[in-house]
């Protein structure tokens, strides 16, 4: 068994990106995919590195196995997203680990209401549930959750 290297993501990879990031999603069961659904996640990509997204992904046995999406100014988790294929594995853990060294006294991202197994994993990684809001364009509600070092004070 090979290790998993966390790194930067190649432009090169920014299909296998996406796929990784759609069939995560579509295996959430909140919405049904279409056409259009990967494409649009693949054109999101360089418009969210330039406005200031670093992405990383996490390869095991030489394939791309989860990705990573932050704004390490703005402690934001913007996006960690395991492929069915690899989850179960640490790989979420893993990522989350990498993003607390980039942002080492707190992160903020959001979810979906809907997306129970997400919100409860984070929880259980000491993230905590600070409001609920809906969006326009968003389908649901989102929940808002943030993670802070020990020993700091509340915002």
């Amino acid at each position: 068994m090979t290790a998993v290297v966390i790194r930067p993501a190649r432009e090169d990879e920014f299909d296998e990106v996406t796929r990784v990031w759609m069939a995560s999603w579509e295996s959430t069961g909140l919405s049904d995919p279409h056409d259009s659904t990967f494409q649009e996640l693949r054109e999101r990509i360089p418009r969210e590195l330039a406005a200031g997204w670093r992405l990383f992904v996490a390869e095991d046995d030489g394939r791309i196995a989860a990705m990573l999406a932050v704004h390490v100014e703005h402690d934001h988790l913007d996006q960690l997203f395991v492929s069915p294929d690899f989850q179960g594995r640490g790989h979420g853990k893993r990522l989350l680990a990498f993003a607390r060294t980039l942002m080492p006294h707190e992160i903020w991202l959001c979810t979906s209401v809907g997306n129970e197994r997400a919100w409860a994993w984070y929880e259980r990684e000491g993230f905590v549930r600070e409001g609920v809001e809906t969006q326009p364009g968003w389908p649901m509600p989102r929940a808002y959750y943030r993670w802070r070092a020990a020993g700091l004070p509340k915002a």
